[in-house]
């Protein structure tokens, strides 16, 4: 637990500074652009991401799991996971080039870079995750857009932020082969990679296209410029989803010993920690966001402040998202990859069918209606299955303890 606070601790910083970046890069390209070419680059930007979170193939978390497990011919199990990763993810780059342009080439190295990541959190250290992909992506995407933003070239902006990638790819596979023996490939090893995978792949693509595709349909339905409203409005819903990751990037090769070991009650302590946690970091920024927003829109520019009901919606959302804890990664930990992917396909259903009757009569306030219910459905589902099936909940006798160090350490 000691272990877990530091980890947790610093997966959290990671995710502040690639908040803070993130947020400070939408700032500068809608005060430096016209929201219809905010909006479009919002629009590739999310397109991207959406697409690799799909080639990714959900790779990343089986080989948490198998990392984790400490099984034997580990570097077998990375070779099995980023060929087919990058094999999708580079046909997803041709297909894709006359959208995206340049941008698509970077897909596999987005890919290859995140897979890569993911083993060294299975091996149970955080230090690359946070350095690369917390800090070092987000800060360098926003120096590169700022240069960008001053010598006006919107034309520069998808590249701008594409390139930091390359480095986070090269940094990430020195710190594999630093903790990695390549070792003999063992019969079996694709079988089992991915007869754990292949559910989680199909619920990772999901939820890629959960996280980002509100925006897509933003831009279509309503047009580029309610694509910028709508982008600036939402930007603080990374804050949640972004501290959410820090801490389950942290927890999950823990749950997924101790759920194998049949120890309910170390992963109940360690679920309702991390909940506490979760709610004392981004529960203050909610209601900050709900108090503040018609003076925060106005950072981004003349025009925003009218998207104030669409940032009190996500406020009000991610403070419900927050109170369940990361309901999912516990669901999947235990071995519910099936489960987690009928959730996911719930929420993305609900999402979509929302958004397609909303989003042409109210534009941005209708996607973040669709956004709001397809998130409720994602996070109330798995916690009843929780509580159904091992009786763990988000809130215990274990809530308070978490907010004393000695609490952490004791266990």
């Amino acid at each position: 637990m000691a272990a877990l606070s530091l980890a947790g601790a610093a997966g959290v910083v990671g995710a502040g500074c690639s908040a803070l970046a993130q947020f400070a890069l939408v700032v500068v390209v809608t005060r430096a652009f016209s929201a219809a070419e905010a909006g479009a680059f919002f629009t590739a930007t999310a397109l991207a991401l959406m697409v690799a979170g799909i080639a990714k193939l959900d790779a990343g978390n089986g080989l948490v799991y198998f990392a984790a497990r400490a099984v034997d011919g580990i570097s077998g199990y990375i070779r099995a996971a980023l060929v087919p990763c990058l094999v999708v993810s580079g046909l997803a780059a041709v297909v894709l080039y006359p959208w995206l342009g340049p941008l698509a080439l970077v897909l596999p190295v987005m890919v290859a870079g995140d897979v890569l990541l993911a083993v060294t959190r299975g091996f149970g250290s955080m230090r690359p995750t946070v350095l690369l992909d917390g800090v070092l992506v987000p800060c360098c995407q926003l120096a590169l857009v700022a240069g960008a933003a001053l010598a006006g070239a919107a034309g520069w902006l998808p590249a701008a932020w594409g390139l930091p990638y390359v480095p986070l790819l090269v940094l990430a596979v020195v710190a594999v082969r630093g903790r990695v023996t390549r070792t003999p490939y063992l019969p079996g090893t694709v079988r089992d990679l991915w007869r754990h995978t292949a559910p989680r792949s199909v619920a990772g693509a999901i939820q890629a296209v959960f996280q980002r595709v509100d925006i897509v349909i933003v831009a279509a339905l309503a047009g580029p410029v309610q694509a910028a409203v709508y982008t600036a409005a939402t930007r603080f819903k990374v804050v949640g989803q972004l501290a959410n990751q820090g801490l389950a990037q942290a927890l999950q090769p823990r749950l997924v010993r101790a759920l194998a070991d049949g120890e309910h009650e170390l992963a109940g302590r360690l679920y309702q920690s991390a909940t506490l946690w979760l709610v004392l970091l981004t529960w203050p920024v909610w209601l900050a966001y709900a108090a503040l927003a018609p003076w925060v829109l106005r950072l981004f520019g003349p025009g925003y402040e009218a998207a104030v009901p669409v940032a009190l919606v996500l406020a009000g959302t991610m403070m419900v998202a927050t109170a369940c804890g990361m309901v999912d990664v516990v669901l999947t930990a235990a071995g519910h990859t099936g489960t987690s992917l009928a959730n996911l396909l719930a929420a993305v259903a609900c999402t979509l069918v929302l958004d397609v009757a909303l989003i042409p009569a109210h534009g941005a306030l209708g996607a973040v209606a669709g956004w709001s219910g397809g998130v409720l459905v994602k996070n109330l589902l798995p916690l009843w299955q929780l509580h159904r099936r091992y009786g763990l909940h988000p809130f215990g006798r274990h809530t308070l303890a978490a907010l004393r160090v000695r609490g952490w350490a004791a266990a």
